[in-house]
């Protein structure tokens, strides 16, 4: 039994979209990430470094209905939370929450829908225990 693990390069998160046209705009033009691969039914978005968001018409065979939203969360941490709500503002994105200091994590957070249903934090690490980005 080999004990050599295999690398893992890059991550990606696939969830459901629910609104096509709707999940396009968001991403590409609101929150700006990069569209890095058009599967035609999945579009795949970097979100940082190797790092990557895809959004599915359907996530395969065996899903009869998307997941419900309430269950997930996506976190975009940046340094910056207060200039991204700002700007989320300025494109006339609804804050579910705005920027707050969160004690307990001992980050800085803000929250948004996307329009999917999925909540977003967008989030620092107060802790400097954290690894910074890569980018």
């Amino acid at each position: 039994m080999s004990n050599f693990r295999p690398p893992i390069e890059q991550q990606i998160t696939f969830l459901h979209a629910r609104d096509w046209a709707e999940t396009a705009v968001f991403y590409e033009t609101i929150l700006g990430l990069a569209l890095v691969l058009d599967q035609g039914s999945c579009r795949i978005y970097r979100s940082s470094g190797d790092a990557f968001l895809g959004f599915c018409q359907t996530l395969g065979q065996h899903m009869d209905a998307p997941p419900h939203t309430s269950h997930i969360m996506l976190t975009l941490v940046t340094p910056d939370v207060d200039g991204w709500h700002d700007f989320l503002v300025g494109q006339g994105v609804t804050i579910e929450k705005p920027p707050t200091l969160n004690e307990k994590f001992n980050i800085y957070q803000c929250f948004v829908r996307d329009p999917n249903g999925y909540l977003i934090e967008i989030q620092t690490f107060l802790d400097p225990a954290w690894p910074k980005g890569r980018n």
